[in-house]
């Protein structure tokens, strides 16, 4: 009878363990396996696959750049300019302008580039970007003086290159003037010798692992673009509010999975594909606020090998040390060109740094793994 109760016991385990972590969403469940050869996570090519070594993170514009550790990163974003509906650029006053030019100096110093991102969620005017996004690049006056805005505001500035976060075109219509918008763009950046990059929804249900289809992407723009930050996190919207679909590793297998076979059925390099991480921690009561990752590990260090932490008696979801290099495996061994954080001032110093979790596995491990 103890045998029976104890094998009945483990199988209840293994259920809750799958339900919380999302795992039993993935195609692949063979844990031992999946961790043995972390090719097999997903196989849609024949040939071997070998991943870049792009490591981009996004800051926002009120951190004090002089106290951020840049150092693992090849690509900083510099987060938000907004656009306006008649196309002009708004930043956030003068110390948004400030902390640019100081991190954009400190960057260039170790020869990392910096880009800045227009769009986001939030619109500094009020409400949510998108309506003002949607209307500048709907037109074409307001479309050309937003692309001539962010020209000399590149120029003016040094930056590397612009990255667009239009969240998120709703239909065909937004997805062909995001593409014109695109298309435009990318011929006056790369004429500067400049680049340019998008942020993009995950376009995977984190609970279903069905495609969304209320996000429309025209494919073609992506031929028109250097990288593609996949926003591989925020799960917890995609059915009733869950915290625990923030960014679990099965709802990430599924979105390389999609990213990788739609770009490999249009003929482009999924070198240009970067996989988004978060470094905050999502609280199961919606009304909470997300914490910042280096704010669970200044409750209790050992939580960075965690992905779930109680703190004042609420319990939060992240990504903690060994989730990370997961992900940063699935995506060397499936030939993406990197790794994009959000962002980086949400990191914990010293051996607790996810960032320099990424850069390790980088750095030590990525013939291994590749080789495997």
């Amino acid at each position: 009878m103890k045998n029976k109760h104890l094998t009945f016991s483990i199988s209840i385990l293994i259920f809750v363990v799958g339900v919380f972590s999302g795992i039993f969403y993935s195609s692949f469940t063979n844990e031992s396996e999946i961790e043995s050869n972390p090719s097999n996570r997903i196989m849609t090519k024949e040939e071997p696959v070998k991943g870049g070594t792009k490591l981009i993170g996004y800051v926002q514009d009120f951190r004090d750049p002089t106290g951020l550790n840049i150092k693992e990163l090849t690509h900083i974003i510099f987060s938000f300019a907004h656009p306006t509906s008649n196309g002009e650029l708004l930043m956030n006053g003068e110390a948004a302008y400030t902390n640019l030019q100081t991190i954009t100096k400190k960057a260039h110093k170790q020869n990392t580039k910096v880009f800045l991102a227009v769009g986001g969620w939030y619109h500094i005017e009020g409400g949510t970007s998108y309506d003002y996004f949607k209307e500048a690049i709907s037109k074409d006056h307001s479309k050309s003086k937003l692309i001539n805005e962010l020209m000399k505001i590149t120029q003016k500035h040094n930056l590397d290159g612009i990255d667009i976060d239009f969240e998120h075109p709703r239909s065909s219509e937004d997805a062909a003037h995001l593409l014109s918008f695109i298309k435009d763009l990318s011929n006056q950046l790369h004429g500067e010798d400049k680049e340019l990059s998008i942020a993009v929804y995950s376009k995977v249900n984190s609970v279903t692992g069905e495609e969304v289809k209320s996000i429309v992407y025209d494919s073609e723009m992506f031929k028109f673009v250097d990288h593609v930050n996949i926003m591989a996190y925020d799960g917890h919207w995609d059915d009733e509010y869950d915290a625990a679909f923030l960014s679990p590793f099965s709802f990430t297998h599924d979105i390389v999975s999609y990213w990788t076979n739609m770009f490999d059925e249009l003929g482009i390099s999924r070198n240009k594909l970067v996989l988004g991480v978060p470094f905050y921690a999502q609280p199961e009561e919606e009304t909470e606020t997300q914490l910042a990752y280096n704010e669970i590990i200044a409750h209790d260090v050992t939580n960075s090998d965690q992905d779930r932490a109680i703190i004042n008696e609420m319990i939060y979801h992240y990504n903690g040390t060994k989730t990370i290099k997961r992900k940063t495996k699935l995506a060397i061994v499936n030939g993406l060109g990197g790794m994009m954080i959000w962002e980086i001032g949400h990191d914990a110093p010293g051996d607790q740094s996810l960032m320099n979790v990424i850069a390790e596995i980088y750095d030590s491990e990525y013939k291994d793994i590749v080789d495997q």
